[in-house]
């Protein structure tokens, strides 16, 4: 995919419709291996810069480069010489004479953007507090995966209006399909993150956003959940579970969905709490497809950046 190479991926919106719809398909075919590109010359070298636990996206990731015969080199903050107060701007551009791409998991959406600003190399957002888009790649395959199709599909999130909510609602407007994002009153999703997924749906697919979490659901054909208290916000876990409580993807409210309609939660779950186990466990659960396809997702999407595919 030409059309990426030595891009960055900040955002979900920083792909066109065309783009989104190609990595999808190099990620079907990676994961079939109808397609298995492989590094030419010197290994391409991934960085890692993870201000935040992992376990997900760090092994996707380094599968990920060392299956299209790369390198990754693992870079915990407390190793590297941010964490005594090297100016990010200092170091994204070092780090830019050494790797060929870097993926960054941090708070701050403004930090990765810092990242791609003075660095060369792609930059990839392994999750910031305002998006996760190499996980809604994931989301986005494992759909297709199920029906076939994406435009014309519903999905409805349930829970924190966070920062996967807010790719949910970019990702779900660039294949059309209908979103709908149901959350308390004061837990609802960025309004400029709203405003940019209608104008990107274009009147072709729905957006909405409800306090409602019966009528999100009803007949939709993809549930989706978080923990309701992110990274960061563990202080505030206890006094969210009463207020998000109507909001638990459990047996009686995966009734009012769609007949077919399949279960995701980017993981980890906290469980009894957002899902219960009964639903985590269930027949209509597609939790474990859509923890591997975030290899294959970044795989396709390594392999774009780098110019292999």
């Amino acid at each position: 995919m030409a059309g990426l190479k030595g891009r960055d991926l900040l955002g979900m919106a920083d792909l066109s419709r065309e783009e989104l719809a190609l990595l999808l398909t190099h990620a079907r075919q990676l994961k079939s291996g109808e397609l298995m590109p492989m590094a030419q010359g010197r290994p391409p070298v991934l960085g890692l810069l993870f201000y935040k636990a992992s376990t997900r996206t760090r092994m996707s990731f380094s599968v990920a480069m060392q299956h299209l015969g790369g390198h990754v080199i693992d870079l915990p903050l407390n190793a590297t010489q941010v964490s005594r107060g090297e100016p990010l701007v200092d170091t994204a551009r070092v780090l830019d004479r050494y790797l060929d791409v870097l993926a960054v998991r941090t708070f701050a959406q403004a930090d990765v953007e810092l990242y791609a600003k003075h660095a060369k190399m792609p930059i990839i957002n392994a999750l910031t507090d305002l998006e996760h888009p190499c996980q809604m790649l994931a989301d986005l395959q494992t759909v297709q995966e199920n029906f076939g199709q994406l435009s014309g599909l519903t999905m409805t999130y349930l829970g924190d209006g966070n920062n996967v909510a807010h790719s949910i609602l970019l990702g779900c407007a660039l294949v059309g399909m209908n979103v709908r994002i149901a959350t308390p009153e004061a837990y609802k999703p960025d309004p400029a993150i709203v405003k940019q997924a209608e104008a990107i749906a274009n009147g072709q697919s729905e957006v909405t956003i409800t306090t409602d979490p019966i009528a999100a659901v009803k007949n939709a054909q993809v549930l989706y959940t978080d923990v309701w208290a992110s990274m960061g916000q563990e202080d505030e876990a206890a006094s969210r579970i009463p207020l998000f409580q109507p909001y638990q993807i459990n047996d009686a409210l995966l009734k009012e969905a769609d007949r077919e309609a399949i279960v995701l939660h980017c993981l980890p779950a906290h469980r009894e709490e957002e899902i219960t186990n009964s639903v985590i466990e269930g027949p209509q659960s597609r939790v474990w497809d859509q923890a591997e396809n975030r290899l294959h997702a970044q795989k396709a999407l390594l392999a774009s950046v780098l110019g292999m595919i």
